[in-house]
Parts: structure tokens; sequence; C-alpha cells
């Protein structure tokens, strides 16, 4: 009989269920796969294969799948086929789930001792009922109860029925004719994901930039897809909640040289196809261009927010930071124009030596074409705001005046406009300011207020507010 070596387990021999016939179907030539990988941690796999089928009824094993497969979700098609029963077996094999299926069963029980001779082994082999596998192994060995007997190795019979070495997905199939057909496997998995990141370097001036974007292909599904064709969908894919109490068409280039993908609209998403096949290994994250883009136009702007519901109580003099924003148009005519998934934007710009450094980073949502991108960089170091409140006065329960005084100070060698950004609510009355503002909502304003290069300027206002 031929033994199996797994671990420091053997496998005597392996046996095979009385039913119908079994074709086993393993990834190798002739296999074509093709995966949509959506940002909620799902993928959609394609898996065809070339199978060679009996005529009738027959079992098809189909093995090299993902372990994080979700089987209500798998279909199988192609050929005069009809499939009568659809099973997912992954209870696997390992040294524990082995022991778990031979309780109550004979193992035999090998042990190694030195020899007479230096250097020599001498091995041993002693038949044992398997009694209990909790917090170590009992056995009844001659008759008499053994609690963790030393031993070299274990020696099974045979395999037990239904314990695979993978994840397996077994079709009872009936088949018109025999031969070879190819048959596709379609399904859902977890386990793979996907995240956009990009780079903007700007230039000394901080006027224009290079824009790149690459894509992480993040797998831990339990399987290897080589040489699929890979899909992206970018969008807010709704999945149904998990019931109570259980487990939680107009193609578009990418503007650029060395870019691999390819935008389109799809459904309420937008797709991006990887214009070659590509290998992901299980347990890797790959690193995908999505774009490249020279020249693009970039803009900055300096904002100070007002403290909310400042209105309601004395707040005296308060130091504010300078917040920095570099915002670009999603544009055709900026170089750009295609949709943007979501991520992570890191901005570097160039010192006067020509090498570029770090200087923020933030995350943007999904962005259509023609629309505006903002990334927020930090807080200026050379512009100071100071908030003081001139006035305070409650006329009443829900009626305040207030005004207030924001000095801005330019400790830059050019000029800067900053916005002042205020947040009101209620119903208000601007009495008085001192420069013009534009309503941003029903409940704020802001002031664009120029300061001189090494120079200060001086915003007043005077509101009255009824809740």
């Amino acid at each position: 009989m031929r033994a199996l070596v797994l671990a420091p387990i053997l496998l005597a021999s392996t046996g095979l269920a009385a039913g119908p016939p079994v074709v086993v179907s393993q990834a190798g030539s002739g296999r074509t796969l093709s995966m949509t990988v959506y940002n909620v941690g799902r993928a959609l796999v394609r898996d065809a294969r070339p199978v060679t089928l009996p005529a009738g009824v027959c079992a098809l094993e189909f093995q090299d799948i993902a372990e994080r497969v979700m089987p209500q979700t798998v279909a199988i098609a192609g050929g005069d086929v009809s499939v009568l029963e659809q099973n997912y077996e992954y209870d696997l094999l390992s040294p524990q789930t082995l022991l778990a299926k031979y309780l109550g069963r004979d193992v035999t029980l090998v042990t190694e001792e030195p020899g007479t001779t230096a250097g020599t082994v001498v091995r041993r082999e002693m038949k044992g009922r398997l009694l209990s596998i909790d917090n170590g192994t009992v056995w009844r060995i001659d008759g008499r109860i053994v609690s963790n007997p030393p031993y070299r190795e274990l020696i099974f019979d045979q395999l037990p029925e239904n314990l695979r070495e993978r994840p397996t997905l077994v079709w009872l199939l009936s088949s018109g004719r025999a031969g070879e057909r190819r048959l596709e496997a379609t399904y859902l998995t977890g386990g793979l994901t996907w995240k956009a990141d990009y780079v903007l370097t700007l230039d000394q001036a901080g006027d224009e930039g290079s824009l790149l974007g690459w894509v992480t292909l993040d797998n831990t599904s339990g399987a290897s897809y080589p040489d699929a064709t890979v899909q992206l969908v970018a969008g807010e894919v709704h999945l149904a909640p998990a019931p109570r109490g259980g487990p939680q068409p107009m193609m578009m280039a990418a503007k650029a040289a060395g870019a691999e993908m390819k935008e389109e609209a799809f459904a309420e998403y937008h797709l991006y196809t990887l214009e070659r096949p590509t290998t992901v290994k299980d347990r890797q994250k790959k690193q995908v261009a999505l774009l490249e883009a020279e020249g693009v136009k970039v803009s900055r702007r300096y904002v100070v927010e007002s403290p909310q519901w400042w209105y309601l109580q004395p707040i005296g003099t308060q130091k504010q930071d300078v917040r920095v924003d570099v915002e670009f148009a999603n544009r055709a005519a900026n170089l750009l124009g295609m949709a943007l998934p979501a991520g992570v934007v890191r901005l570097y710009q160039k010192d006067r030596r020509g090498t570029a450094q770090f200087v923020g980073e933030d995350r943007i949502e999904h962005t259509p074409k023609d629309e505006d991108v903002t990334v927020t960089m930090g807080n200026a170091f050379d512009i100071v705001a100071e908030r003081r409140q001139t006035e305070y006065r409650k006329l009443a329960d829900n009626l305040y005046e207030d005004a207030f005084e924001v000095t801005l100070r330019n400790h830059k060698d050019t000029p800067v406009t900053v916005d002042v950004r205020e947040r009101i609510g209620g119903d208000w009355e601007m009495l008085a300011n001192s420069h013009p503002f534009r309503k941003l909502s029903a409940a704020g304003v802001v002031f664009a207020v120029p300061v001189p290069a090494n120079g200060q300027a001086v915003l007043t206002y005077k509101v009255r507010v009824r809740l």
C-alpha cells in the first residue's frame, strides 16, 4: 500500500465513495480568468476551463477556486450540460480535522527510539483507538487508556470522505454526450479589494504640477489568478444588509503615456479595465498605473473658518489656523477629464534645487469629470489670523448682535487673498461690513480679503442673529 505523508501524519490509502464517475478540473492549460474587483471587499471571478465529461450523470470537482468564495453566488455555464446539484466542500484537510474524523477509530502510532548502535534509530508501530482530542489526545492502547503518548507520526488507513486539501466546488451534472466542452464558473468572493492613490507633484511656484494615479489591488481571497483580465468598479455598490444576528459606454483613455487603464461609464458607476492580462497572487498587493498627466494647472486657497455657534456667547480674542487648500479642475482643458476614484492624494512640491518634498495629503471622494478637486495641504506657516469679538449683545432669549474683527498678517514676500468663512445660522442680517461677502448658503458667508506682502489686513463686520 502506498503511503501519503502529511506533516507528521501518514495516510495509508485513499478511499473513494461509490457513486457517479468523478471528473476533476484543476487550473491548467486552456484556462482563462477574468475578474471584476469592487471597492467593497468583493470580486466577481469568471473561470473558464476545457473539461472532458462522460455521457450521462457525473460529478465535476472544480478545484483551485478562492477559499473565500460565496457559494450562494456560484453559477456554471457552457455546453449541453444540466446542473442537477451543487455543493461547496470546505472541510479542509489538516492534522486537526483528520484527527477529528478519526475519533473512535483505530490509528497507527509510530515511535522512534535510539538503536543499540550509535547513530541508529529503531522505528516501531502500534495500533491505538483515538478517544479524545480535547487539550491533547487520549487513546486506548493494548487495553489501557493512555493520555498524550509520545509519537513521531500517525498513519491513517484512508482519507475520510469529504475531507479535502482545498475548497472545491462539486457539481452533479448531466451531459448529453461524451467529450470536451468549455465550462465557465462565475462567483463572488471576499478578500479582494482595491483602492486608488495619487501623487500630485507641484513645481517650485506651486502653479502647475504632474498627477500620477495608482491602483493597489489587495488579494487575501485564498487563490491566485494567473494572467487574468482585471477590471475595477468605482462607486458605491449597495450590498444587502446581513440578517439580524448574523455576521456583520463612452470610452476615455487615461491622459498619459504609461497609463494602463481604460475608463468608461458603466451603469451608475465607473469601470476601469487593465489593457493587458496580469497575475494577481494570493496574499499580494499589486500596483497598476491608473493615469499620468503633466502640466495640470492648480490654484492655492487660504481659508479661515469661524468657530461654530460663536455668536451665542462672548469669546474674546482667539488665534486661528489658516488652512491651505490646493485645487485643480478635472477637465480635458486641464489635461485630465476622466472620472477619478476615491483615494488619497499625496502632495509634493519642488524646492529651489528642484527636489520634490512632501507637503501634505488628503482624501478625495469619487470625482466625475468636469468637477473640481480640493486637497487640503495643511496650515500656512507665514500667515496669521486673529479673531477678536468687539461687541456681544443678547437682545432677547433668541436675538443676538455680535461684531468681529479678523486681523490677517502676511509674512510672505508675495500678496495673498484669504477666504474668511463665517458660519452664522438662524435668521441673520449683516448690519455692517468692511469687505464685500458672498453667501455660501443660508447659514454661511465668505469674505475674500486681500492681504499685501509683508503686511496686514483687517476684516470687520457686525451681524444680528435671530434663532
